[in-house]
């Protein structure tokens, strides 16, 4: 049988999920008429209160919530930034939650953290949550997503389109007549590495061609130097795309040292910019993603949320622009 909830209430008696809230929580700032709408409507759904969300409604913290997974968080650093400095304008703590790798129930994860007593819960996404927005629905609490496109009642998001932007790269190579266009796979992160694959594909499918130029990483391969190093002996791409600085670095060694020069035999593009494809020479082409931004908004969403303001996108998407330098011709 499927389970009721909060937001069927509030739709049902016409009502907000904060109102819905105070009333199965028998707070007393409700309007007579109203408690009693709300409370027919939580008799004819059969609405059942999620026990964590009820003893935690109607007692703020001040505090929200932050989960990241292990892997992400050397590159995070920034957006973690971002997120703590809009926290403090608005008077907000931030408790910071890793999930180590491997584990992948979303919602023991977030009952986990809602349990140490937070407003609002914001989850850094490295893998699709499509599959967990009906679990994610069931909290009576505010939700940013990360890196994900995906919204409801609850749950608001915070992105960029990186699948877009793959997709004009490769139609720019195309255009030129380049088709031998390469993309390293990131297991650090499966959506990021899910939406190149896609623009890729798009790009392709629009230009009448199929794209193969995906490279798949061995799931046990720990290092992405010595994985290319051996690569490159038998293969060499026009061009060659990697998501990470590290995974970039690493290409652009190994590449030397199969004596396949960058830009002049392939050339070379990072889908993140950072202080080290700016810093090796030859300079990195690169894509400058507002990461400090994606905390920051996120936490204005999560503000917005938390004192029931208007939200006019539910899923905001960041610009994000592409720099060629050395590495490209």
């Amino acid at each position: 049988m499927k389970k009721v909830t909060i937001y069927e209430v509030a739709r049902e008696s016409n009502v907000s999920l904060a109102t819905v809230s105070r009333v199965i929580n028998g707070s007393t700032a409700v309007k007579e008429d109203t408690r009693k709408r709300v409370e027919a409507a939580v008799k004819k759904l059969g609405y059942r209160p999620n026990a964590i969300a009820q003893g935690l409604a109607l007692s703020r913290t001040t505090t929200i919530g932050l989960i990241i997974p292990a892997t992400s968080i050397s590159f995070s650093g920034k957006m973690i930034n971002g997120l703590c400095d809009v926290a403090k304008i608005y008077d907000y703590s931030v408790y910071l939650h890793t999930i180590t790798e491997g584990v992948t129930d979303i919602k023991e994860i977030v009952d986990e953290v809602i349990k140490s007593r937070v407003d609002g819960v914001i989850i850094y996404a490295d893998k699709p949550l499509d599959d967990s927005i009906g679990l994610l629905n069931e909290y009576n609490i505010p939700i940013v997503v990360i890196g994900d496109k995906i919204s409801s009642d609850s749950i608001c998001s915070v992105y960029v389109d990186y699948e877009n932007a793959i997709k004009e790269l490769c139609e720019t190579y195309l255009e030129k007549g380049i088709e031998d266009i390469a993309i390293l796979e990131d297991h650090r992160n499966a959506l990021v590495s899910a939406s190149f694959r896609k623009g890729a594909v798009k790009a392709f499918e629009e230009a009448g061609k199929e794209y193969k130029g995906y490279i798949s990483v061995p799931i046990d391969n720990r290092s992405t130097f010595k994985f290319l190093k051996s690569y490159f002996k038998t293969h060499k791409h026009q061009v060659f795309i990697a998501n990470r600085d590290s995974q970039a670095l690493a290409a652009l060694n190994s590449a030397n040292g199969q004596n396949i020069a960058v830009p002049e035999d392939m050339e070379l593009v990072c889908m993140n910019e950072s202080k080290y494809t700016s810093s090796i020479r030859p300079e990195i082409s690169s894509f400058s993603v507002p990461t400090y931004d994606l905390g920051a908004v996120s936490m204005r969403l999560m503000t917005k949320m938390l004192k029931e303001e208007e939200v006019e996108e539910k899923e905001k998407c960041l610009e994000i622009l592409y720099s060629p330098k050395d590495t490209t011709r």
